[in-house]
């Protein structure tokens, strides 16, 4: 099975759309252990006091 392309009925899926692009937006923040590279461990790296607070801003503007 080839794991590199992606089933064309996942590209239209909105739920896939929404979790491929939330992938993409943390990509960068993940920094794997040069002892796990090959395995793909690691850890994400905080963005920051100003993330957090526009997360938290988003959440409370969605439930009013």
């Amino acid at each position: 099975m080839d794991t590199t392309k992606i089933d064309p009925k996942l590209l239209n899926s909105p739920a896939f759309q929404r979790v491929l692009a939330d992938a993409l937006a943390i990509q960068d923040r993940f920094a794997a252990e040069p002892v796990y590279a090959k395995t793909g461990k690691g850890y994400l790296k905080s963005a920051g006091v100003a993330e957090l607070k526009e997360i938290k801003a988003a959440q409370q503007h969605a439930t009013k």
